[in-house]
């Protein structure tokens, strides 16, 4: 298990980067797909999903735990895969038009060691959050 800490600033009111966040149909990745809800209880949303494996041709299936706390943060744990157990949570903090994003938690993988696990893990959010800001300078 490794703990990853992260942050970033969007080019984006919290308002709008909370929406985005909530439209799943187009808050999508390359590396990962969202959807649909299986289950929702109130602020909970189990979530299907797919991660691209590191071949980079295939998907693996996952099931994530999301708990809404808009606008200020969501927490996403992973219920299956070789990635059971991670956890981790988004915070979201106002900045006039822009919005700083903190992310924080323990990351799982017994097929990977720690330092590699780090690694891609800060690879995985340097890449979302690219495609997060370029998707935001679209998004209505």
């Amino acid at each position: 298990m490794v703990h990853v800490r992260d942050e970033g600033v969007f080019d984006a009111p919290i308002e709008k980067v909370w929406k985005y966040i909530q439209d799943m149909p187009n808050h999508q990745h390359q590396s990962t797909r969202l959807g649909p809800v299986l289950e929702q209880k109130g602020a909970a949303l189990k979530i299907a999903g797919e991660v691209r494996s590191p071949d980079g041709k295939t998907w693996r299936k996952e099931t994530y735990l999301m708990t809404l706390n808009p606008p200020l943060s969501f927490t996403l744990e992973t219920l299956d895969g070789p990635m059971k157990g991670t956890k981790h949570t988004h915070s979201y903090t106002a900045q006039g038009d822009r919005t700083k994003v903190v992310v924080e938690g323990e990351f799982v993988n017994p097929s990977v060691d720690d330092a590699n696990l780090r690694k891609g893990t800060l690879a995985y959010f340097e890449e979302v959050f690219s495609e997060d800001q370029a998707s935001l300078r679209k998004y209505k």
